[in-house]
């Protein structure tokens, strides 16, 4: 329940940051504090290096780096958390390719459900009064690939290393991606907005801890702990109670607006995402305990 209320509001933290930060500036303010000042406190992981950097590009830069672009190119803070979690069938598909991990009937067709809700966030786009852009949701599909992407990892150092220090892989892995959030920033940023923290708001200072330390390190410590103990594509669903709680953030926060294609893309996805939580079970129940899925 704590990870999905942390990760549920920090969407709002991310559009309040998005409001004084670049989107490249955000990244490197939160993996920054997500490293420090922890990182005086605990150990590197004993992992090869390559899986620790493939997480904090993947995870870090990739999933983040696009999601922030994405916020800042006309994603709300509402429909954010619901599009994100394209993660889940991202994280099945690549299960599937590089673990081997089955894809049984309910996920095939929670990924048919899911189209149908694409299907719905395209289609708004033909109406009025959306707020959202197509580059902000291709962005956020995007970022939830690179979710997934960020899962495999973990599945595959769980394979190595089983009992290997969640708090350590998450407080170093967050140090990988700081070098390529301040080069991405000095790159592309104007040159009058970089990095002028002197006059960053309380909000701002508040946006990035909160990122940092609970979204970032709280969050995704106790994320990858389940993904340690269970098979990728059982754990990525249950992500599930997060978008209600990111629409209600970003409504009551932010003063978001849904529209009617919106609502119906929601209702979807959403089924979708129950559909492969508790598909499994119903259909051992219509077909008995030895029928394959």
């Amino acid at each position: 329940m704590c990870v999905v209320l942390v990760w549920g509001t920090n969407f709002v933290a991310m559009k309040l940051g998005l409001r004084e930060l670049t989107p490249f500036q955000l990244g490197a303010g939160r993996y920054l504090f997500a490293f420090l000042p922890l990182a005086l406190f605990v150990r590197p992981p004993r992992l090869p290096a390559r899986w620790v950097l493939l997480y904090g590009l993947f995870q870090g830069v990739g999933q983040f780096g696009l999601l922030f672009l994405a916020l800042r190119a006309g994603m709300s803070a509402a429909l954010a958390p619901v599009m994100l979690q394209m993660q889940v069938f991202f994280t099945a598909l690549l299960g599937y390719v590089l673990l081997g991990e089955r894809v049984g009937r309910p996920l095939q067709a929670a990924m048919a459900i899911a189209a149908l809700g694409l299907a719905c966030f395209c289609a708004d786009f033909f109406g009025r009064g959306s707020e959202v852009t197509v580059i902000g949701l291709v962005l956020t599909v995007a970022s939830g690939a690179m979710w997934g992407a960020s899962n495999i990892v973990v599945r595959r150092i769980r394979d190595i290393a089983p009992d290997f220090n969640v708090l350590s892989f998450m407080v170093w892995s967050s140090l990988v991606a700081v070098p390529p959030f301040v080069l991405l920033s000095l790159v592309f940023d104007p040159p009058g907005t970089r990095w002028d923290w002197r006059g960053l708001s309380p909000t701002g200072w508040a946006s990035l801890a909160y990122l940092g330390w609970f979204a970032t390190i709280l969050g995704y410590a106790m994320w990858t702990g389940l993904l340690k103990r269970h098979p990728a594509n059982r754990v990525a669903p249950f992500s599930l109670a997060v978008p209600p709680v990111g629409i209600a953030a970003g409504m009551l926060a932010l003063g978001d607006r849904v529209t009617p294609w919106q609502w119906a893309g929601i209702v979807l996805v959403v089924l979708s995402l129950a559909l492969v939580v508790f598909g499994p079970r119903w259909q051992l129940r219509l077909r008995g305990p030895g029928a394959p899925l």
